[in-house]
């Protein structure tokens, strides 16, 4: 998931709840969103290679389609990692940045533990069992015990309706990042936003980052877990628009 702020923008093209809890907050607190389809996902075209750095640059090819030079960015999970790629390589693009439920390294992609990951994710469609199975086992693993039913169910349909390369290319993708090294160099005000029982980016991994870029501040979500926006959205709201209006009030 990724955001991007910079008033005026024209209505965001968001679909499904987990875009559109926030969105119509922060219209209600005077802000215009733009929720960016990443390529390969919603109605945005596929790249022949999905990496982290393209889809970086989609969103800054977007924000400058719509008139706008830099925005506030707000990456959720590997969103999170877009956006650290985004400051790093087009830093002019980037005016701050929310952080959620994400991390600034998978490691190497050959390594013990991403070779794990990667079969555990893949292993369904390896199967030929489809998106919708990918969904059915992970997305349980992902939110807090206790979720309610409806939000685990909207959250798998969310997973379900990725296209299948679209997803075994992020998956990809996901375990050659490393941004470890640029976290001291990232100059912009940054919120490290993490789900209290969040096991696949922990508090203390979102916490620690914070601690390794000047101007960031941390804040951990009760009763949240990885889709920390879809299980507490009040929780996620409230911190974002703290975060917003601290260093972007909204317009008169």
């Amino acid at each position: 998931m990724i955001y991007a702020f910079a008033e005026p923008l024209p209505l965001p093209r968001a679909r499904g709840v987990q875009v559109l809890n926030t969105v119509a907050a922060l219209a209600e607190a005077g802000y215009t969103a733009l929720a960016v389809d990443l390529p390969g996902y919603g109605e945005s075209e596929a790249h022949a290679v999905l990496t982290l750095a393209g889809m970086a640059e989609a969103v800054c090819d977007t924000l400058l389609a719509r008139g706008h030079q830099q925005a506030i960015w707000v990456g959720h999970s590997m969103g999170g990692m877009v956006a650290q790629e985004a400051c790093v390589r087009q830093p002019a693009a980037v005016r701050a940045m929310v952080l959620a439920c994400t991390s600034s390294a998978f490691g190497k992609p050959d390594g013990a533990w991403q070779l794990a990951f990667v079969r555990e994710r893949l292993a369904p469609l390896d199967q030929g069992l489809g998106m919708s199975e990918v969904a059915r086992r992970l997305v349980p693993g992902l939110v807090a015990p206790g979720t309610r039913e409806e939000v685990r169910l909207s959250a798998q349909r969310l997973m379900g309706a990725v296209p299948e390369a679209t997803y075994r290319q992020a998956v990809q993708a996901l375990v050659g990042f490393d941004g470890r090294a640029q976290l001291a160099h990232i100059a912009v005000p940054v919120l490290c936003l993490a789900g209290e029982q969040d096991t696949t980016s922990p508090p203390e991994v979102l916490k620690r980052m914070s601690q390794r870029i000047t101007h960031a501040s941390f804040h951990c979500i009760e009763g949240a877990g990885h889709i920390a926006n879809l299980e507490q959205p009040k929780a996620f709201n409230r911190a974002l628009m703290d975060f917003l209006l601290a260093h972007s009030p909204p317009r008169p």
